[in-house]
């Protein structure tokens, strides 16, 4: 097989498979790296915000999202304790695709990885990342391939990390550092057959020591997803006498007896597989200065707190902001001098129009976790949102929901880019 690519992109996730196809359809060898076998449920949201959408008609996915997607999404609410106040859910800017929709990972995922093959992308599956180096105008990254234990090294001047934040391959193949802390936020999802959640209707949850969501996400099932701290997690299984129980358990029996929304919509359901967990998560900027390295895109390039369901938001725009910087450069697959020197100049590029769209959003986000984990924070302010529940779709639109952080180009510019074309 080929080891020598003009790009490496590691993880197969939006983030990864969409900068995949971009690249491959604009004429470049690419290698897609992905650790896991597809398709597989993953800890999400699954929440796809409206400005979203074009991105992936381009991608060339639509299809299989309109079949697999739940709902359109038009109205959001808050529910904390018995408390639940509704708003409609702002539309998108330019009205195309006005509202957002919600897709399982194990459709989304699989969707964007067997588009990125059908452009052209080498998809190696399962295949782990060992280490990535940096070499002389060029990066080499060690791999395990399959079952048979191989190792392989590829090459290519361009090297894209698209991974998620809880297993990156580290720089030298160091193991990489895991500390346990109260403060860490545990992720958690399942599925649910025959809930009562209203179609269409996207619901934060707000409680002591966490936050989740739930939304209707296709096929007739219902995700119900949630960040808790560890210790109050411990703190449930104390006070419940339930030490030795599973932690979807106790997250599940938590969910219901605090939030009266979560105990009315799963009135009568049926959950479908175990509970998934995840984490933790990191929340925070982790694109560095942009002088050099491999180039970052999605959850390693910086992760946001999931309350408001903008992860996949910026794991699709994050790859597209990269690769438009990419593709109108031929010198960045060059292995020398010029190339280098034109992938730093793309490092910086990229770095400042990501933080210019993606920090802003970040920090917005920060504050919603905050304020709903404390309940010193958020009782106060459930009085302003039942005389003013509008303020909930304000929030929404300051958050993202209703733009994104490209421009799509036109052909003529970025032959390939756009359905599917031929470079």
């Amino acid at each position: 097989m080929a080891t020598s690519y003009d790009a490496i992109v590691i993880g197969a996730g939006p983030a990864g498979s969409s900068a995949a196809i971009l690249l491959a359809r604009a004429g470049r060898s690419v290698a897609l790296l992905e650790a896991r076998p597809f398709p597989r449920r993953k800890v999400c949201g699954e929440c796809i915000a409206a400005g979203n959408l074009p991105l992936l008609h381009a991608l060339g996915v639509d299809e299989g999202l309109r079949r697999h997607a739940g709902p359109e999404l038009r109205r959001v609410a808050l529910w904390h304790g018995e408390e639940r106040i509704t708003a409609a859910l702002p539309a998108a800017a330019d009205g195309a695709a006005p509202w957002g929709r919600a897709l399982g990972r194990e459709h989304l995922d699989l969707l964007l990885l067997e588009q990125a093959r059908t452009s052209g992308a080498a998809v190696l599956q399962p295949c782990r990342a060992l280490a990535v180096r940096e070499e002389m105008h060029a990066g080499r990254c060690e791999v395990h391939a399959g079952d048979d234990g191989a190792t392989l090294t590829l090459r290519a001047p361009v090297v894209i990390r698209a991974y998620g934040s809880w297993q990156p391959p580290p720089e030298d193949g160091a193991p990489w550092p895991r500390g346990r802390r109260g403060s860490d936020l545990l992720a958690f999802k399942a599925n649910f057959h025959d809930t009562r959640l209203d179609a269409g209707l996207l619901p934060v949850l707000a409680f002591s020591g966490g936050y989740g969501g739930m939304v209707i996400a296709g096929d007739g099932l219902a995700t119900l997803a949630c960040c808790i701290r560890r210790d109050r997690l411990a703190a449930c299984r104390h006070e419940g006498g339930a030490a030795g129980a599973r932690a979807g358990a106790v997250i599940e029996a938590l969910l219901r007896g605090e939030c009266r929304g979560v105990r009315e919509a799963l009135d009568g359901a049926s959950r479908v597989g175990p509970w998934l967990a995840a984490g933790p998560i990191r929340p925070g900027v982790r694109l560095g200065d942009g002088r050099g390295g491999a180039f970052l895109i999605g959850n390693a390039a910086g992760e946001v707190h999931p309350i408001i369901g903008e992860g996949i938001s910026m794991a699709l725009q994050s790859a597209w902001l990269l690769c438009q910087e990419l593709a109108g450069c031929a010198d960045a697959f060059r292995c020398d001098t010029r190339g280098e020197m034109s992938r730093q100049q793309i490092r910086r590029r990229y770095a400042a129009r990501w933080r210019m769209h993606f920090c802003g959003r970040m920090r917005l986000a920060a504050c919603f976790a905050h304020a709903a984990m404390r309940p010193g924070i958020a009782a106060p302010l459930l009085p302003l949102l039942r005389w003013t529940p509008a303020l909930l779709g304000i929030a929404a639109r300051m958050s993202g929901k209703t733009r994104s952080a490209v421009t799509l180009p036109c052909e003529e510019a970025f032959p390939g880019f756009i359905q599917g074309s031929p470079s």
